[in-house]
């Protein structure tokens, strides 16, 4: 147990003795308190000192915790509460708690797609019950990417349980290349969520190579209990450790790739990298950089790279530079239409 949660379970069962008026509690009394907490919850005996003791009580005293608690000491040997209604357990949130409270309960309710969130909604709600009565009701400010119309996003939870509870699915899909739905096993390993996208990561049979299916495609979903799951240590930081995004190239080595980013630009990427394994070359005396990437080149690689239009320029490799240059020429090639004709 950390020495911050022992700290805990202290100054918690201080607080009990001292609401007890009862009762005269001598600093010898509060030790063997606490050590039967601790001994209760660790399962060892963990002696205490008189030193701890005396150092929690200045502790609860003091603004350091925010308690500052009125424990005071009578007859020069017996410790209370100078109010006798007091507790560590009251104390009212200042406006810096409710403030970080509601945006932790504003953050969390975005993630209401899954049963395990469910778990905590009357804990959620009775924090809201509390925050706005001590203040009045104010709009969050901070708001997570998401796009509550995205299709698929009812099935987030039936494939989060699938996964935890080791159960093999049905599913019927149909890809944006595909004319008809099909229909297949598929034992899910994870749930990965990239630019606002969600996908099932796991196999269709043990030799298969692992496979993404956007959640979006999903038509429906069963499950096939007769079927054994496949048990299969899955890595996932190190199955995405050179990739952007989610698709894997199986058998694909990653390879480096040099980028030279204008200086409208330069300071994005430096600040956000396109990836972990980006590292900064050259500064140019124009502000443009020259980066490199070790990464598998793939499809979301690519878009990423066309979005910053002529603010980034492929240096090498000279087959990617190549298939980047044939992509924007084809739209240019778009562009140089007739507009009649392009209506």
């Amino acid at each position: 147990m950390s020495q911050n949660k022992n700290a805990l379970i202290r100054y918690k069962t201080i607080d009990k003795c001292l609401q007890n008026k009862y009762r005269q509690w001598t600093l010898e009394d509060l030790i063997e308190c606490c050590s039967e907490a601790l001994f209760e919850y660790e399962g060892r005996e963990n002696p205490i000192s008189k030193r701890t003791i005396q150092m929690d009580i200045q502790l609860m005293r003091s603004e350091k915790l925010g308690y500052n608690a009125p424990i005071v000491v009578y007859d020069k040997k017996y410790y209370k509460y100078e109010d006798e209604d007091f507790s560590i357990t009251d104390i009212p949130l200042t406006e810096t708690d409710m403030n970080v409270l509601t945006e932790t309960v504003s953050m969390l309710k975005q993630f209401k797609d899954f049963s395990l969130f469910n778990d905590v909604s009357d804990i959620l709600q009775r924090l809201e019950d509390k925050i706005y009565s001590e203040k009045s009701h104010t709009k969050p400010v901070i708001y997570l990417d998401k796009n509550e119309n995205l299709k698929g996003l009812h099935f987030l939870d039936e494939i989060y349980q699938a996964i935890i509870k080791k159960v093999t699915l049905v599913i019927t899909y149909k890809s944006f290349k595909s004319r008809e739905e099909t229909k297949f096993h598929f034992h899910p390993f994870i749930l990965k969520e990239f630019n606002n996208r969600w996908f099932l990561v796991g196999k269709t049979k043990s030799l298969q190579p692992i496979k993404n299916l956007a959640l979006d495609r999903i038509i429906a979903i069963d499950y096939d209990f007769n079927l054994p799951y496949i048990e299969e240590d899955f890595d996932a930081d190190s199955f995405y450790k050179n990739v952007i995004g989610v698709t894997v190239n199986t058998g694909l080595q990653p390879k480096r790739i040099e980028l030279w980013v204008d200086a409208v630009n330069a300071p994005y990427v430096v600040t956000k990298p396109l990836h972990s394994s980006q590292r900064l070359i050259k500064e140019n005396e124009d502000g443009s950089i020259i980066v490199h990437l070790f990464i598998s080149p793939n499809y979301e690689m690519e878009r990423i790279l066309l979005g910053f239009g002529d603010g980034i320029e492929i240096l090498r490799p000279e087959n990617l530079r190549k298939r980047m240059k044939n992509i924007l020429q084809k739209a240019l090639s778009k562009y140089e239409l007739d507009n009649n004709t392009a209506l």
